[in-house]
């Protein structure tokens, strides 16, 4: 049974297609802008959650999640890429993800899983991603409205327009297992 599995599941897909709508507004230099030295632009936003979301579901329960191949320092270095390579290393890091959760089931969630060593339940570990994995996305958001301005296309409802949503919700779509 996945009914708890299907519900983080969605609610990942939420937020990659979110962070997919931010990479797809944006193309060069903007990829790299940073309102100051010592804050991390979208690029390098990308790098991290793609980094973060291998190391932990590659092998996800029976591997640590932190992999010694994973270089989370290097995922925070300054760098610029085009919106070609963002979008090869966004969905990089997310296809692991969705694959892992392809073949991990409601039964599993009490499981014992090691981040850096330390005892998580799969529920945990899935909660703490998700977690921090929308706290990036968030960030992503936030640099791309700083980017664009008033050219920026709403990913979610746009100031002013919460009645004519409310009148037809068409992004409030859960897993079918949520109306049974």
């Amino acid at each position: 049974m996945k009914v708890i599995i299907s519900s983080f599941e969605s609610e990942f897909r939420r937020y990659y297609e979110l962070g997919l709508g931010v990479l797809q507004q944006l193309n060069g230099e903007e990829f790299s802008w940073r309102a100051k030295d010592t804050q991390n632009s979208i690029a390098t936003i990308v790098w991290h959650i793609s980094g973060n979301l291998k190391s932990r579901f590659t092998d996800f329960l029976i591997s640590d999640g932190e992999k010694s191949w994973r270089d989370r320092e290097g995922e925070f270095e300054f760098r610029k890429a085009g919106k070609s390579e963002l979008l090869d290393k966004w969905e990089d890091g997310w296809s692991t993800l969705f694959d892992c959760l392809s073949s991990v089931v409601d039964a599993n969630l009490q499981d014992g899983i090691k981040i850096r060593g330390q005892e998580l339940s799969v529920h945990h570990a899935l909660c703490r991603s998700l977690a921090h994995t929308s706290y990036h996305v968030g960030q992503m958001v936030q640099i791309g409205r700083e980017i664009r301005g008033s050219d920026w296309n709403f990913l979610s409802i746009p100031p002013g327009g919460t009645k004519a949503y409310n009148q037809n919700p068409t992004r409030e779509h859960g897993p079918e297992s949520d109306l049974k």
